[in-house]
């Protein structure tokens, strides 16, 4: 046995060849076809990563077109003397801004001014009162109450100083920060 013929030599190698091909073709075969999955499964999340990267650009330009549209109608908000009743020009431009905020999950500050006149007590629920009127016109249009704080600040901080309507005008108002 020590010496094969020749014949018994070709019939050993065949054989190993055999073997091999036959196990080294379902190994292929099942590596082609996992690799056919991976690059089908990677074009899959590109295109979807690239739709997502799209998507999210396209919206990141619309809320900065809202956001520019805001910022153009101010943040400041005018009331009548003792009054907490928003004008039209006010209802506008809070229209703009919650477009804007509607569009993102930034929380807001109201803070509400008075002009001198009226006790400091009194005035600071005046303040209070302009701040939660323009609060309750954003949460009637759709802003989460939780995303909005506000503060009085009375007569504390006014913008013009003086006397006078001009000057008292100025600081009845609400300013949302």
């Amino acid at each position: 046995m020590k010496h094969l013929s020749v014949a018994g030599k070709a019939v050993t190698l065949l054989f190993t060849a055999a073997l091999l091909v036959a196990c080294s073709g379902s190994d292929t075969r099942e590596a082609d076809e996992a690799a056919a999955r991976a690059a089908a499964d990677a074009a899959a999340r590109s295109a979807q990563d690239a739709a997502a990267a799209e998507a999210a650009a396209e919206a990141a330009a619309n809320q900065q077109r809202l956001d520019e549209a805001a910022a153009a109608v101010g943040n400041v908000f005018y009331f009548d003397f003792d009054s907490s009743t928003l004008k039209p020009e006010a209802i506008s431009a809070l229209n703009a801004h919650i477009a804007a905020l509607q569009g993102n999950n930034r929380n807001v500050r109201l803070e509400g001014h008075t002009d001198e006149r009226g006790t400091r007590e009194y005035n600071m629920a005046l303040g209070e009162r302009r701040g939660n009127s323009v609060r309750d016109y954003m949460v009637a249009n759709g802003i989460a109450s939780y995303r909005i704080e506000v503060v009085s600040y009375g007569e504390e901080r006014p913008i013009a100083y003086g006397s006078g309507e001009s000057n008292w005008s100025q600081n009845r108002r609400v300013e949302l920060k």
